[in-house]
């Protein structure tokens, strides 16, 4: 679900080496990797927890080993906005520079993903209409792929594929539930465990409009995670997920016991796999709707970064609590599962709810996205 019309038919930019011409829409005009083309439109992060600025700066030149990528489209995501923040375990960034951790651009007619370290290490990333990224990390997408949509999913559909299936070890015919079914990795969560045979998927969402993601994501059943909010509410912080800090023992265990009778209600019995981006409550609670050796697989922190997870729970059914990080994935790995959410995407198995903004409002676009109230995650057209 998109608000750009280039794209809704699955079209590519121009200067790309597959799909039929008469497909294509105008190209973007001369290529700015050119000679004759030296400066080049970027967002620049100038101070730490400030929106970027777009404006002129100088073409990068490659280097041994690097490839320079006519950038297409360039994700807003959550690492980006961390790591802008100056408050990331990766420290506070060298200033200024370029963010995007990953984007969809062109290389030579080909179109290709990438990722860059922008914001965890020196150097720029993907916001700009050219980007420096090692030739070993690019990986070729499938002819009929939406670089947009594509984009969109990125890295968060990688980690909810191998959440559920390498860590997860998902098995055709188990049932799981996902928490947080309303995010980007929710959403790409639920289509991709159905994708890998689940017989019923159950997610969990704090915001209606959240659950409406969920169910537009293919859920069988969606719940809501807390106090039930019309879509028209103002956005609702993570931590609000969670139990309030100073409440007793006593209430967040009464919380924990409301919130797993919901999610058992909506279940078909015992749950095989909980995917979770959240912690806190909601996974205290998904914890309970497990079968005996039934698996919990954590991603993220985003309500809490404890857990009020009772022992009684853990060990009366033997269960396996997992934790994943896309940093830990070999260059390999990372690179399959591009290519299989890829495939998927450029099929129409796969697609989360986005939006595209011109870089030119990179500012506003940031701005939004952090509020929480962009329709889905923000990609912007740099191409």
């Amino acid at each position: 679900m998109t608000d750009h019309p280039a794209d809704q038919s699955g079209s590519r930019p121009a200067g790309l080496s597959t799909g039929a011409a008469a497909d294509r829409p105008p190209g973007p005009g001369p290529d700015p990797a050119s000679p004759t083309s030296p400066v080049m439109v970027a967002a620049r992060i100038e101070n730490c927890g400030r929106p970027p600025v777009v404006a002129d700066g100088s073409s990068p030149v490659p280097g041994a080993g690097q490839e320079l990528v006519r950038v297409l489209a360039a994700p807003i995501t959550p690492l980006d906005l961390l790591c802008a923040s100056g408050t990331s375990y990766f420290g506070t960034p060298a200033l200024p520079y370029v963010p995007g951790v990953q984007g969809v651009g062109s290389v030579d007619g080909r179109l290709v993903w990438f990722p860059t370290a922008a914001g965890m290490a020196a150097g720029d990333g993907s916001m700009a209409e050219l980007a420096l990224v090692r030739a070993e990390d690019l990986v070729d997408l499938p002819a009929g792929a939406d670089p947009y949509a594509m984009a969109a999913l990125g890295l968060s559909a990688v980690a909810a594929y191998l959440a559920l299936t390498w860590r997860g070890e998902l098995a055709r015919g188990e049932q799981v539930l996902v928490l947080g079914g309303g995010g980007v990795v929710g959403q790409a969560a639920i289509q991709l465990a159905r994708l890998a045979g689940a017989r019923r998927v159950v997610a969990a969402a704090r915001s209606e409009r959240g659950r409406q993601r969920a169910r537009w994501a293919g859920a069988d059943a969606v719940v809501p995670l807390g106090p039930v909010t019309s879509a028209d509410d103002p956005p609702v912080s993570p931590q609000a997920v969670t139990a309030d800090p100073r409440a007793t023992p006593e209430a967040v265990a009464r919380e924990v016991e409301e919130l797993a009778r919901r999610l058992a209600a909506a279940c078909d019995g015992p749950v095989d796999l909980v995917l979770d981006p959240l912690f806190g409550v909601p996974a205290a609670a998904a914890a309970r709707t497990l079968r005996n050796g039934g698996r919990l697989v954590n991603l993220g922190g985003s309500a809490s970064e404890t857990c009020p997870l009772d022992s009684a729970t853990l060990r009366s059914r033997s269960l396996r609590l997992l934790g994943y990080t896309n940093n830990e994935l070999t260059r390999e790995q990372r690179a399959a599962a591009i290519t299989y959410v890829a495939q998927q995407s450029a099929a129409g198995r796969l697609r989360v709810e986005h939006e595209v903004m011109p870089l030119a409002e990179a500012a506003d676009a940031w701005r939004r996205q952090a509020a929480g109230t962009a329709k889905g995650r923000i990609v912007l057209r740099t191409g």
